[in-house]
């Protein structure tokens, strides 16, 4: 029996496949397969969907006993025993979109997820920096195994699973819905910012250091005010907060295929107590409410977020093993939902799940991310297309590592003046095209900066690419496009 790879030489899509490797005393420990077929010289999935699948791909070994003469001669055969043959997978991905995303990313910390609204087709996660998983196949020298582990921008880390952040503003359109949904506030709601305020004598302060002026909470999420969502936090509490976040998908697993992915965290006051052992304070509800504090999501998590902003506010199930007859239902169930809508019915048979209340709301928050992207005074105003057929909405982040004092706040520096490791993380969430949306995405650039210079110029080049694809993809798959 033995199990041999030659995987792709571009290594994007590494983290996604895994790599295989000798079998070792824990694989046949935990695999009554492995212990039943096992010989010298056998290889197993270590990672990735080679480690999910491993026993589904590899199949089992079939046998022939003959019987022989003296000399050790072939007389007859007396048993034979047929083996089965591994199955065969295929993924979501779109390899041409994973290679090119996989090359902007080339000389980075960073990770990028696109996902399909309605499917939850993964069109590309690329975790960078990569590694080649053919130098696992016969055994990886010590030299270059050192090299991989030493290399502090943790090549065999997947990040886009694996890596936890602070959302930063990108959690804002969450906060935004939940203060709608539990009216603590209105889009109509005026806050005054002037750059900081001052609770229980602490200092809170917003990016923008003179402030924003008078901000209702259209222009909040357009400017991204810290001030404004300070104070629709302060009403609207931590565990309502905490409650929309997990609705759209934070703080729990997304795909299941992964050993390696994380659950990640979004606080409320049991958590505290239970994890930390103390009482929640109003000063963590505000920094909450900015995606900083306890707050810790994956990539793949935001890019979820975002998709089920996109697709009108229903929950889906993302997928990277591609399962037609799973689509096809997939696919009954939105045309379901796209006949109801269409025919005003108040009830629908599609078994889509809703997490909204109030659809106007879901609404509002989503032109307000156009705003952002579209509107001069957005956040991510530089990165726009002007194409329509390019326009996308989306939320930049800023995702601080640590505190910064008083004394770096007068000296005003600049992220990139400062050392790689205590520079901030860019993050962007988008989804496209506007009108029609079919696609989301989300960035977490390691040390990028801010997310409008070092995030959203990328999720600019990667929406391009796929959405000039899309129209090659329908051929491999049933199309919702003309029906949203």
């Amino acid at each position: 029996v033995s199990v041999d790879r030659k995987y792709l030489e571009d290594k994007s899509s590494a983290h996604i496949i895994g790599y295989v490797a000798e079998t070792s005393v824990k694989d046949l420990e935990n695999s009554e397969l492995l212990r039943e077929i096992n010989i010298p010289g056998l290889k197993t999935g270590k990672n990735g969907l080679e480690k999910f699948l491993n026993e589904k791909v590899i199949g089992k070994p079939g046998l022939q006993r003959f019987e022989v003469n003296s000399s050790g001669k072939r007389i007859k055969e007396l048993k034979l025993i047929q083996g089965i043959s591994g199955q065969d997978f295929r993924t979501t991905v779109d390899q041409e979109v994973q290679r090119y995303t996989s090359e902007l990313l080339e000389d980075k910390s960073a990770s990028v997820c696109v996902m399909d609204i309605f499917t939850g087709d993964i069109v590309a996660m690329v975790s960078n920096p990569t590694f080649d998983s053919n130098k696992f196949v016969y055994g990886i020298s010590q030299k270059e195994w050192d090299l991989l582990i030493q290399n502090d921008k943790k090549p065999l880390m997947n990040k886009s699973l694996s890596g936890l952040y602070p959302p930063g503003s990108t959690i804002k359109p969450v906060v935004a819905l939940s203060a709608l949904e539990n009216d603590i506030a209105s889009p109509k709601l005026m806050v005054q910012c002037k750059g900081s305020i001052e609770l229980y004598g602490h200092k809170y302060h917003c990016w923008k250091e003179k402030g924003h002026g008078f901000m209702n909470l259209r222009s909040a999420i357009k400017q991204s005010c810290d001030i404004y969502f300070y104070e629709i936090s302060r009403r609207l509490g931590i565990d309502r907060m905490s409650i929309t976040a997990k609705d759209f998908g934070l703080g729990k697993k997304v795909l299941s295929n992964f050993h390696e992915e994380r659950s990640g965290v979004v606080p409320d006051t049991k958590w505290k107590l239970k994890n930390i052992g103390t009482g929640w304070v109003l000063g963590e509800t505000l920094i909450s409410g900015i995606g900083q504090g306890y707050f810790q999501t994956t990539p793949i998590q935001l890019c979820l977020m975002m998709a089920q902003f996109a697709n009108g506010g229903y929950q889906i199930k993302p997928r990277i093993i591609d399962d037609k007859y799973a689509l096809q239902s997939t696919i009954n169930a939105w045309r379901e939902e796209f006949s109801s809508i269409k025919n005003n019915l108040s009830e629908s048979k599609s078994g889509l799940k809703k997490l909204y209340r109030n659809k106007e709301n879901i609404k509002f928050v989503n032109e307000a991310l156009f705003g952002a992207t579209n509107e001069p005074m957005g956040t991510s105003y530089r990165s726009r297309f002007t194409s329509e057929k390019y326009m996308y909405a989306g939320k930049t982040g800023t995702s601080q590592i640590r505190t910064i004092s008083e004394e770096e706040r007068k000296l005003k520096l600049k992220n990139i003046d400062l050392p790689y490791k205590k520079r901030d993380h860019a993050l962007f969430v988008a989804f496209a095209p506007y009108k029609k949306p079919r696609y989301s995405i989300s960035i977490v650039v390691e040390h990028g900066g801010s997310g409008s210079s070092g995030a959203a110029p990328i999720a600019k080049k990667i929406l391009k690419k796929v959405l000039d694809r899309h129209e090659l993809r329908k051929k491999y798959q049933l199309d919702l496009f003309q029906e949203v």
